[in-house]
């Protein structure tokens, strides 16, 4: 299952997660920020489908909510 907008086509980012414990101890490792994806039915051409959506689209009105 792909973790990406379907509008926008946001998908995961990847970094570095810091601990800041003490100043000479500063453990960190990988990580993954994902997206807020929601499932949405959007009108598409004149047919409704279902889509992951993240929430910045939907906010946007980039898609059109299917009644």
């Amino acid at each position: 299952m792909a973790k990406r907008c379907d509008v926008c086509g946001k998908g995961p980012q990847t970094g570095v997660q810091y601990t800041f414990l003490r100043s000479h101890f500063n453990p960190h490792g990988k990580r993954r920020w994902l997206p807020n994806l929601q499932p949405f039915k959007a009108v598409v051409g004149k047919t409704v489908k279902r889509l992951k959506v993240c929430t910045s689209c939907i906010k946007a009105g980039k898609v059109q909510r299917a009644v």
